[in-house]
């Protein structure tokens, strides 16, 4: 082992430079001719051409330096032809599995960006098809709120209630220019939303005047916390259609706020009839249905909605989980 280690080396490292140039050639032969067309023969012979090639050029190379710099130390290096025809005869196997190498791992790493690049297009469209749901729920949940205030507005008519009809009219008018102002947000702050509840209440005792009362207790500390938009609405018109309005003197409604480990809980307490048994089976009418499928499409498994029977009344439970507006 009377090697001259140092050009030994430097013998070894410098020939490995014909393969490290030649990889990008190798490369843009393996686009133009890739694996999924190696069956005409035509691939084959291309591929096994470029091979043999830089086997040649690597092993003249070699042949080269080892003539000039000798790095044995126990022989003499000086016949160029047979030192690179021995070169190419012992390292060949490796040649052709070098080239299958620099071939199988650039097709592995294209494989991952166009699996990467499809998975980022199929996240953008669910997002945009999650969207699209969302806001084809939200459209059809605000009519139908729209057509119940419109018949409240119609009672009161014909209640000649005409000044408190009139003044229905005018809240209906600010409902909808906050609808439009927050059509574009699938979230908003507890704060933002409580504003349109009291808009939406003021209607409401407008038409049930004193067989309706209210308690909201609402925490200023949780005001910048995000909620589904248009979400309290519907359950505050639920709570009041199939609960104090099915009594002739009316009860009290119930609105609070609290967090418990990183969940915000919203409740809806309402002094109705209790809800039967198997209520799950029963169609709990457009603003439930729809409560329900925002929150999955917007949180997944993430929140739960609960209706359940109180000592004297019916509340509903909704829980999403805790963020603050940063705005």
């Amino acid at each position: 082992m009377e090697h001259a280690w140092a050009r030994l080396y430097f013998t070894v490292l410098a020939s490995w430079l014909v393969w490290a140039l030649a990889t990008p050639f190798v490369l843009r032969l393996g686009d133009r001719y890739p694996p999924r067309h190696w069956r005409p023969l035509r691939t084959w012979f291309i591929h096994l051409t470029a091979c043999l090639a830089i086997g040649l050029i690597y092993s003249a190379w070699s042949a080269l330096l080892q003539v000039w710099t000798q790095p044995w130390g126990y022989a003499v290096v000086k016949q160029f032809w047979t030192t690179a025809f021995t070169v190419f005869y012992a390292e060949f196997h490796l040649f052709l599995i070098l080239y299958a190498a620099i071939l199988a791992l650039h097709y592995t790493r294209e494989s991952s960006l166009r699996l990467a690049q499809r998975e980022t297009e199929a996240a953008r469209l669910n997002e945009q098809l999650t969207r699209a749901q969302l806001d084809a729920l939200r459209r059809q949940l605000e009519p139908h709120f729209l057509f119940n205030v419109l018949n409240a507005i119609a009672g009161l008519v014909r209640e000649n209630r005409n000044d408190s009809a009139v003044s229905m009219i005018a809240g209906l008018s600010e409902l909808l220019r906050r609808v439009l102002a927050t059509s574009d947000r699938q979230e908003v702050s507890l704060g933002e939303e409580m504003e349109f509840l009291e808009t939406y209440l003021e209607i409401q005792k407008m038409r049930f005047a004193e067989r309706l009362r209210l308690t909201v207790n609402v925490p200023a500390e949780f005001l910048s916390a995000r909620v589904p938009s248009l979400i309290l609405q519907p359950m505050v018109e639920n709570a009041i259609e199939h609960g104090i309005g099915k009594r002739a003197n009316g009860g009290e409604i119930r609105v609070g706020v609290a967090r418990d480990n990183g969940r915000l809980t919203l409740s809806v307490y309402n002094e109705g009839p209790p809800i039967p048994d198997d209520w799950e089976e029963v169609r709990t009418g457009v603003g439930i249905a729809n409560v329900r499928a925002r929150l999955q499409n917007l949180y997944g498994d993430g929140c739960t909605l609960n209706l359940r029977n109180c000592d004297r009344g019916v509340e509903v439970l909704l829980s999403v989980p805790y963020r603050a507006d940063t705005k």
